[in-house]
């Protein structure tokens, strides 16, 4: 009995990661002017790791748009935001274009792009730095002023992206 068990997990384990590789191909086909099955026109991109286990994606793709969630400018070594305000900036762009390489877009894939800042006397200092992750056009972007933020970071970033 408890043999039967575990070629029925290890069954349905193979089945799942099967199913996993096949979406992830046909999306990716999708992207590149292929036809995805109707059953299969969503993908979630994992949460970041090194958090433990979080209750949200990094992004949704939906046909040819990505949902990307809020990401801020966590230093992956230490896990926290960093002093320089510069330095999160670039870590968090850094990040956005990271998950956006996931799914094979780019920054020029962003339509619109939302900031959120309890500063926003920091408003010129980040397009600073935004503007360099960008060639024209630009997508649309609103820069937030808001309440504090998630480990006390002085900018969380989020969009949509659509691939062409």
């Amino acid at each position: 009995m408890v043999s039967l068990l575990f070629e029925r997990s290890s069954a349905t384990l193979f089945a799942m990661l099967e199913l996993r590789d096949t979406i992830d191909s046909r999306y990716i086909q999708n992207l590149r002017g292929g036809k995805m099955a109707s059953t299969q026109k969503r993908l979630h991109i994992p949460a970041a790791g090194g958090f433990g286990s979080l209750p949200f994606s990094s992004g949704v793709v939906v046909d040819k748009t990505f949902y990307i969630c809020g990401h801020l400018g966590l230093d992956p070594a230490t896990k926290k935001i960093p002093d320089r305000v510069e330095r999160e900036i670039r870590l968090m762009m850094d990040s956005l274009r990271d998950t956006l390489a996931k799914v094979e877009m780019t920054m020029q894939d962003l339509v619109s792009v939302q900031i959120f800042c309890p500063d926003v006397s920091l408003f010129a200092q980040f397009n600073e730095i935004y503007r360099t992750y960008f060639a024209e056009p630009l997508p649309a972007r609103a820069f937030i002023g808001s309440g504090p933020l998630l480990f006390g970071a002085r900018f969380e970033i989020q969009g949509v992206a659509v691939k062409d």
